[in-house]
């Protein structure tokens, strides 16, 4: 069972290696059933914006440093 588990995480390194400081912090909050990605710690957010599909993307100037993604459990 751990080794299924382990496999899940490894899956997720391509997409760390390609993120704009090669590291990702993730934040599950189950109550509000968001999912926080970060980019960069610390982020100071500068602006962002609400996507079609329920994803605010969070901006320090031009640069993403983050992500929220909205009604987690439903994707």
């Amino acid at each position: 069972m751990a080794v299924t588990e382990i496999r899940n995480y490894l899956n997720l390194l391509p997409k760390v290696k390609q993120s704009p400081e090669g590291s990702v912090w993730l934040t599950y909050d189950r109550e509000a059933d968001t999912l926080y990605i970060n980019y960069k710690k610390p982020g100071h957010a500068t602006d962002s914006e609400l996507t079609d599909d329920d994803v605010i993307v969070r901006y320090e100037g031009e640069e993403i440093i983050g992500l929220t993604i909205l009604h987690a459990s439903t994707r």
